[in-house]
């Protein structure tokens, strides 16, 4: 999986334009917040705009092409949820290595030594239970929950 292939299914999960009250996040489209880019015009933000911004923000950062194809999208989804540190420490978490939120080259030999569909299993449940405990929970929680589990039937 390429950053265009994960961008194409992230904005599947992400949709256009909110401005839900609920959301800490604030006015949102495309996925790309008023909170995380308060220079931004959010209702104005093109797709094009909010590919820049992922691939720059998200993708890059939490190391998307150094891991393998089948985690690719699931680092990515986190990344962009929680932010790039967070999903690296979450999969750090998965393969059991010390979690200090860098890609580094023990982590990726741990990913690499590790079969596939347990550090995703691993990696989605870690994922659940840090999202439980987020005070968005309630008001959140199915369209969370529905968005991993499609992440792990595409698995």
């Amino acid at each position: 999986m390429n950053f265009d292939q994960a961008f194409e299914k992230l904005i599947g999960h992400e949709g256009g334009y909110a401005n839900n009250p609920a959301d800490p996040g604030g006015e949102t489209r495309y996925g790309i917040s008023r909170r995380a880019y308060p220079l931004e015009n959010i209702k104005a933000m093109t797709l094009e705009r909010a590919k820049v911004l992922y691939l720059h923000d998200y993708w890059a950062p939490a190391g998307c092409d150094a891991v393998p194809d089948a985690i690719k999208f699931d680092l990515f989804d986190m990344a962009v949820n929680s932010g790039p540190v967070a999903a690296i420490k979450n999969l750090q978490r998965a393969v059991g290595v010390t979690i200090d939120g860098m890609l580094g080259p023990l982590t990726l030999q741990a990913i690499n030594g590790t079969p596939t569909p347990r550090v995703l299993a691993r990696f989605n449940g870690h994922r659940l239970d840090l999202m439980v405990d987020l005070k968005g929970w309630p008001a959140f929680s199915r369209g969370w929950a529905k968005r991993i589990a499609a992440n792990l039937k595409e698995a």
